[in-house]
């Protein structure tokens, strides 16, 4: 029994970098379960073993996708007492995971590039928005810490900092996966790093 159950754990993960792979490449719309099928080397049996139907497949791998940031966001907002130390973390992390990990990379692409947000991406808009929440509210929680600890100089409300702090970093993303020509991530990431501080009154 313990055999089976870690071939079909085994067969679901595949199904999942199938679906990832496929999803980032090609778009919701134009991605089949059939072809989702051939990608991971097995019949369609299996995907609906493991899921209901499209919809639900492509919110379990936008759920898979997300758990690198989503566990990057638990780190940070744990370290409330280096708040300093603790966004300079989610910088590096954010920048590194995106140019260099290619299952967090292409969660934006898929959801930023390659989807028609419908009525049936509800659940996976709930969840994305909600992990939006979570990283401004991490971001006004450490930028209000560090205020009081005179570590930052800004007459700002933290509320509106830890939204600037979202924005800022989601519009690099966004541009650099619709021109990744446009610039080199890994080159420009001190750069933007610099900014960021310059933005929130640490320079």
């Amino acid at each position: 029994m313990r055999r089976t159950k870690e071939d079909a754990e085994k067969t679901r993960q595949t199904v999942l970098e199938a679906a990832l792979k496929l999803f980032s490449r090609d778009g919701y719309s134009l991605t089949t379960l059939s072809r989702i099928a051939k990608e991971a080397g097995c019949s369609r049996g299996p995907i609906y073993w493991h899921f209901e139907n499209k919809d639900d497949l492509y919110e379990a791998v936008m759920a898979y996708s997300s758990e690198p940031l989503e566990a990057l966001v638990a780190e940070c907002a744990s370290m409330r007492d280096t708040p300093i130390e603790a966004m300079d973390l989610f910088l590096d992390r954010w920048l590194g995971l995106l140019a260099n990990d290619r299952k967090y990379r292409q969660s934006f692409e898929i959801l930023l590039n390659k989807t028609e947000l419908t009525d049936a991406m509800s659940r996976t808009l709930k969840r994305e928005r909600a992990l939006t929440g979570s990283i401004i509210a991490m971001f006004r929680d450490l930028v209000g810490q560090a205020g009081q600890l005179d570590l930052i100089n800004t007459p700002e409300d933290p509320d509106d900092l830890g939204l600037l702090s979202y924005t800022y970093l989601m519009g690099i993303t966004q541009t650099w996966l619709f021109a990744p020509k446009l610039f080199s991530l890994k080159q420009e990431a001190a750069f933007f790093k610099r900014q960021f501080w310059v933005l929130l009154g640490r320079s």
